[in-house]
C-alpha cells in the first residue's frame, strides 16, 4: 500500500539542501505552510530561491527565513507588507524577479503540466518584456542585475511575450485534507497558489490539517491528485505550528440600539 505520510515537518524537509529552489503556496497569510517553513528555518537551510506570490510578513511565513538571511533570490508578484524585504532588496542583499501575478500562476501550472514555455500578453511593451527591470541592486543605488529582454511574437494583430515555466526542486503546500496517497483538498481561498505549487515541484511536501484514509475523499472533490505529491505530514488545526493569522482585521462597531436595525429580540 502506498503511504506517503512522514512523522514530522522536520522529517518531511530533511533533504532540502542549501541553495535549493522551492515553490511555496499561499496568498498573503492565507494557506501558508507554516509548519514546514518553521522546520526549514530550524534546520538552518540557507541560500534558498523561493517562488511564491509574496514573501510573508516581517515575523511570519517566509518572512522568518528572509529575516535571517536564508533567502538568496525570490520570484514573486507582490512584495508589500514586509519592511525587511524592501530593505534587503534596496541594499543589494536580495535578488528579486518581479512577475505579473497571472504569469506567475501560469509559470507554475505550465511547469506541472510539462509545458516548457508559453506566450502571454501580460507585460508586452514594458520592462517585463523589454528588459531592464532591476533584479538586484549593488547597495549603492546602482543596478547590479537587470532582467533580460524576452522574445516577443505577433499572433494575429497582437503581440505576446514568451515566458518560461517553473519546475523548482521542492514545493511546500498547506492543505485542509489529505490522504496517505497524497491526494489533497484545499479549503476556500487557501486554494490560491497551493495547487499550482504542488504541481510544479519536483518533490512536493504537503502539510495537512486532517489526515484521512484512502477512499475517504470524494474523487470529484480532490483538487490535487496524489501523483503530484511525494510527502504528507499531519499538522492538526490547533497544534503547535498550525497558527492561522488575519493579515488585516477590519471590524465595525455594533449599533448602540439593535432594535433600530430590526435585529432586536
Amino acid at each position: 500500500m502506498i503511504n506517503k505520510v512522514v512523522a514530522s515537518p522536520a522529517a518531511a524537509i530533511h533533504d532540502i539542501h542549501d541553495g535549493a529552489s522551492l515553490a511555496v503556496g499561499g496568498f498573503g497569510l492565507c494557506g501558508i505552510p507554516v509548519a514546514l517553513i518553521q522546520a526549514l528555518h530550524d534546520a538552518g537551510t540557507s541560500q534558498l530561491e523561493t517562488i511564491s506570490n509574496n514573501c510573508g510578513v516581517d515575523d511570519w511565513g517566509l518572512g522568518i527565513l528572509l529575516a535571517d538571511g536564508r533567502i538568496r533570490r525570490t520570484v514573486s508578484s507582490y512584495v508589500g507588507e514586509n519592511r525587511e524585504f524592501a530593505r534587503q532588496f534596496l541594499a543589494g542583499e536580495l535578488e528579486v524577479e518581479l512577475t505579473p501575478q497571472g504569469t506567475l500562476a501560469e509559470k507554475l501550472r505550465a511547469g506541472g503540466a510539462g509545458i516548457p514555455a508559453f506566450y502571454t500578453a501580460a507585460g508586452v511593451g514594458t520592462q517585463v518584456s523589454e528588459g531592464g527591470l532591476p533584479r538586484k541592486y549593488d547597495g549603492a543605488g546602482g543596478v547590479e542585475i537587470a532582467s533580460p529582454p524576452k522574445e516577443v511574437r505577433a499572433f494575429g494583430d497582437a503581440e505576446f511575450v514568451l515566458e518560461e515555466s517553473l519546475t523548482p526542486d521542492f514545493a511546500l503546500v498547506h492543505a485542509w485534507k489529505g490522504d496517505r496517497h497524497g491526494n489533497l483538498v484545499f479549503h476556500a481561498t487557501a486554494m490560491n497558489f497551493n495547487p499550482l505549487c504542488a504541481m510544479a515541484g519536483k518533490v512536493t511536501i504537503a502539510e495537512v490539517e486532517e489526515l484521512v484514509e484512502p477512499g475517504e475523499l470524494d474523487p470529484e472533490h480532490i483538487h490535487v491528485p496524489g501523483i503530484f505529491v511525494q510527502r504528507v505530514v499531519h499538522v492538526p488545526a490547533g497544534s503547535p505550528g498550525s497558527e492561522k493569522r488575519i493579515e488585516k482585521r477590519t471590524v465595525t462597531e455594533p449599533p448602540s440600539d439593535l432594535s433600530t436595525t430590526g435585529q432586536g429580540a
